[in-house]
């Protein structure tokens, strides 16, 4: 089994392009709005709040809580070790800020609801896919 899963990857456009290749360079990097500060996830080309096309990329901290997650025995993909944690995860920068991701670099019965997390970077092609692990610091 290869130690990177198989992944279909998003297709790279100006609105989400820093999003999956930020982790090049270890950072998660968002959308915030120029205008009101509220950041815009998934990346989009107008704020939801207030409507403004003033919009901007800037690096997360990449810290994170767990809000909800299950752990997946079935091996629906052969590249993929199970038992996985599908989590849902909140960004520390904004309340309701979520990403759903895998938690990894821990076994699955660590994971529980509020476990702080820390962003990761799994490479594929031009793509750095953002993956979460315990912050055990």
């Amino acid at each position: 089994m290869s130690d990177v899963p198989f992944r279909l990857l998003p297709r790279l456009d100006d609105d989400n392009r820093a999003f999956w290749t930020g982790g090049e360079h270890g950072q998660l990097l968002l959308t915030r709005c120029d205008d009101c500060g509220y950041y815009v996830h998934p990346p989009g080309p107008v704020c939801p709040r207030c409507l403004s096309r003033s919009l901007s990329t800037t690096p997360a901290s990449g810290q994170a809580t767990v809000v909800s997650y299950t752990v997946n025995h079935q091996p629906w993909n052969p590249t993929m070790a199970t038992p996985y944690v599908i989590a849902l995860v909140e960004l520390a920068e904004q309340p309701g800020l979520r990403l759903m991701t895998n938690i990894v670099n821990c076994e699955p019965d660590e994971v529980d609801f509020g476990t702080p997390v820390r962003v990761t970077f799994e490479h594929h092609d031009d793509v750095w896919v953002p993956l979460f692990e315990p912050d055990r610091g």
